[in-house]
């Protein structure tokens, strides 16, 4: 009996060895559920807390406005009109002008044609109408300032060309007539910077644009361009401007002089009914009334010749040809000459 409960009990623990070993194998088959942590939350150190009270400085400084447009060439000649004209019957006569057509000139009728550059020196007292600077509705009366009004008007400008050469070959626009007719010298100059250097201890600088003003008084000469054609179906001489150009002096830094040139070629064909509405002072009789026009139609005015086209096979100004001034008059004198000889050699007295 005893021996049948012992075999009992050691078949009852080898069930339950085995029960446990089978539970424990299925415990490790069984995947495992992952579980979502949550982060765990940064700890703010004492570094951190002294980095985030230092902020960075802002910039209270403003920056540099930034430099003003070039100003417009051609403000020099602004006129306010009057509110009160003087003579208020003439400004409809005024703006009514024409100039006179010309005669018809067929090419073959073209006996004898030379062509002639001369040159006007509005410092002489016949030429000083040039000159006059009274203030009217229609702008200063300047000749200077009659051109560039035409040129740089806003509606139907007249052309003016390249001083490149006188065939009126190359057209310039109202910029570059601009900057032509401005003083030399650099665009911008550079100026102590008191916006970031208000102290000046620093020695900042910056560019700001040169403010070049024209002076009209600095055109001193005009160059004409002009035809003598013997027309002999009339049988007589006439002389046609085709172009006129003011010169202007070139001065270094120090004022002096190096040389004159012209700033631009205006065809005269162009200009021919400006000149018809701008009246010429006339200074013994206001009343006396002429126009620009007038002026060089009638010849009414004094130059010399500085080139034509008469024995220059080379095509040179007589300053290249003869040197001193004195031989350049006289021979301008001697080319005249044999223009108003041809006219009269075709007659017998």
């Amino acid at each position: 009996m005893k021996s049948f409960l012992i075999s009992s009990l050691f078949l009852v623990g080898l069930s339950f060895t085995a029960a446990s070993s089978q539970a424990q194998a299925k415990k490790n088959t069984t995947p495992k559920k992952t579980v979502a942590t949550k982060p765990k939350a940064k700890t703010t150190t004492d570094t951190q807390v002294l980095d985030a009270s230092i902020q960075p400085a802002k910039d209270t400084v403003k920056p540099p406005p930034p430099p003003p447009p070039p100003a417009d060439p051609f403000a020099f000649d602004s006129i306010k009109p009057s509110l009160r004209p003087d003579d208020p019957a003439e400004i409809s006569l005024n703006k009514e002008r024409k100039p006179l057509a010309y005669d018809y000139i067929s090419s073959d009728h073209k006996w004898y044609r030379e062509l002639v550059w001369r040159e006007i020196d509005i410092r002489e007292k016949m030429n000083l109408t040039f000159r006059y600077s009274a203030e009217t509705d229609e702008g200063n009366q300047r000749f200077i300032n009659i051109i560039l009004n035409a040129v740089s008007r806003a509606k139907n400008p007249i052309t003016a060309f390249d001083p490149i050469d006188d065939r009126f070959t190359t057209p310039m626009t109202r910029e570059q007539v601009g900057k032509a007719i401005l003083p030399a010298g650099p665009d911008s100059v550079s100026v102590p910077d008191l916006v970031n250097d208000p102290s000046g201890t620093l020695g900042l600088r910056r560019s700001v644009p040169n403010k070049k003003i024209f002076n009209p008084d600095d055109i001193l000469k005009f160059r004409i361009k002009e035809e003598w054609i013997f027309d002999k179906e009339a049988s007589r001489m006439v002389v046609r401007i085709k172009g006129i150009a003011p010169i202007k002096q070139f001065k270094d830094e120090n004022g002096e002089i190096k040389g004159e040139g012209a700033l631009f070629w205006i065809w005269y064909e162009d200009l021919r009914p400006d000149l018809a509405l701008h009246d010429v002072y006339v200074a013994r009789n206001l009343g006396a009334k002429m126009t620009w026009e007038e002026i060089f139609e009638s010849r009414y005015f004094s130059s010399y010749i500085i080139k034509s086209s008469i024995d220059n096979p080379y095509d040179k100004y007589l300053k290249e040809i003869f040197g001193d001034s004195i031989l350049v008059l006289l021979e301008g004198d001697n080319i005249k000459n044999k223009i108003h000889n041809f006219e009269q050699n075709l007659w017998s007295y």
